[in-house]
């Protein structure tokens, strides 16, 4: 078999990308529901799976060294391996009494794993497609990310709420989700060790953006407005970054405690399921707009979108309807807003990164990003337990006022993102 066709992306994309969204999506926010089926309160939920971000905001730190020491695919395997290691180890030790710190442990370091997995897979895409395959699978690329949200997200919760009836036992049945899961992920390695090319060859790297990323790093804060551009960067979801993290304990609080008391399969069904269909449209719309009339004319429309549908929590809080309909009406509106939103900034976030060090600059803007949703959520818990889900989704909206009018302070061309004419 000719090298050639060794390398098909049709056969490695898919597994790939699964296998990296899978991890982030159960680390970030299947953990918040497993958590509070399991007892913990939401101030300890949003402060500790909130800290479980530090390992995407830190990732430019030790990116160099995925491309100085071995190939990108010794590494993503290698992480994948860890990663359904550590998931094994959150199944084996949820039964234990210090179940909490114990699983925290481990999910810390498939956090690690995760971060690293992402940086190795990424590079790898980028190494072995040429240019135009790059912009050929980047759509199958992001639709296998997306599955693995619906299966994160959805598919999982629902077996684990499968579970929690058939049992009446959270614990026992989280601890048997997290060991399929590992097994789930060790069966996704192999595939990756079978279908991935062996393009990469020592002699052949090329490592002058590692052994000057100091210089490139410098450079990134040396850019036009720049302290602006991270002051909006930090802003733009202070709302929806700490929504996300008391969001499903508000679904499955109890009445009395002013949630709505939803099943773990009602959870999983509502947002990886039909929330997931909606912030992919949501997304979908986004890009196909910004590149018809550019990013100029949909900042602050999508910004606005982001934010707020975020308002109607605080009806669901206020009203607490008993169907389900309600919450997940609100679940898909919010969603679909949210992944409308975004699309503009992640085009913000290109923006930023333009420039002869783009990948490292679009890692590091990445990275706060990564912090602007990590520090509000660690507080998110606390602030929901002082204000009530009533309060804290009326505070939810008021946050999103900084980052709107941030809007128009920061300078970007207007048709930025605009397809141009042929």
């Amino acid at each position: 078999m000719s090298k050639e066709a060794k390398n098909n992306p049709w056969l490695w994309v898919p597994p790939l990308y699964l296998t990296e969204g899978i991890p982030y999506v159960l680390i970030i926010t299947v953990s918040v529901i497993m958590y509070k089926n399991l007892g913990i309160d939401n101030s300890d939920i949003g402060l500790y799976t909130s800290l479980l971000y530090l390992p995407w905001v830190i990732k430019p730190l030790w990116s160099p060294f995925v491309d100085l020491y071995s190939t990108k695919r010794k590494w993503f395997l290698a992480m994948q391996l860890l990663l359904s290691l550590s998931f094994l180890g959150v199944g084996m030790v949820l039964p234990t009494s210090q179940f909490f710190v114990l699983s925290l442990a481990f999910f810390w370091v498939a956090s690690f794993a995760s971060a690293t997995n992402d940086i190795a897979s990424d590079g790898f895409y980028l190494l072995a497609l040429k240019e135009d395959q790059q912009s050929f699978f980047i759509g199958l690329r992001s639709t296998f990310y997306r599955v693995a949200m619906v299966t994160g997200q959805g598919l999982f919760v629902i077996f684990a709420g499968y579970l929690e009836v058939k049992y009446g036992d959270n614990t026992k049945a989280w601890s048997i989700t997290m060991v399929m899961i590992s097994a789930f992920i060790f069966l996704l390695t192999l595939i990756n060790l079978l279908t991935t090319p062996n393009v990469e060859k020592s002699k052949n790297y090329v490592r002058e953006e590692s052994l000057t990323f100091a210089k490139v790093f410098i450079s990134f804060f040396e850019k036009k407005q720049i302290w602006i551009a991270l002051v909006f960067i930090l802003l733009y979801r202070l709302g929806e970054s700490q929504l996300v993290k008391m969001a499903s304990p508000f679904l499955l609080d109890s009445r009395l405690d002013g949630g709505l008391e939803l099943s773990t399969g009602d959870v999983g069904l509502i947002y990886g399921t039909f929330g997931i269909i909606a912030l992919s449209l949501g997304g979908i719309i986004g890009g196909i707009v910004i590149s018809r009339d550019g990013l100029g004319k949909w900042m602050m429309p999508m910004i606005l979108a982001l934010n707020v549908p975020n308002f109607f929590y605080y009806l669901l809080a206020y009203f607490q309807p008993e169907s389900a309909f309600f919450a997940g009406f609100v679940v898909v509106i919010e969603q679909l807003g949210y992944g409308f939103g975004f699309a503009a900034f992640m085009m913000y976030l290109i923006y930023v990164s333009e420039g002869p060090s783009k990948t490292s600059h679009y890692a590091i803007a990445t990275g706060f990003m990564a912090f602007g949703m990590m520090l509000p959520g660690m507080i998110s818990g606390f602030v929901q337990e002082w204000l009530g889900y009533e309060g804290f989704f009326i505070w939810v909206v008021m946050a999103a006022f900084p980052g709107i009018l941030m809007v128009k302070y920061i300078k970007f061309p207007y048709d930025y993102g605009k397809k141009k004419k042929e």
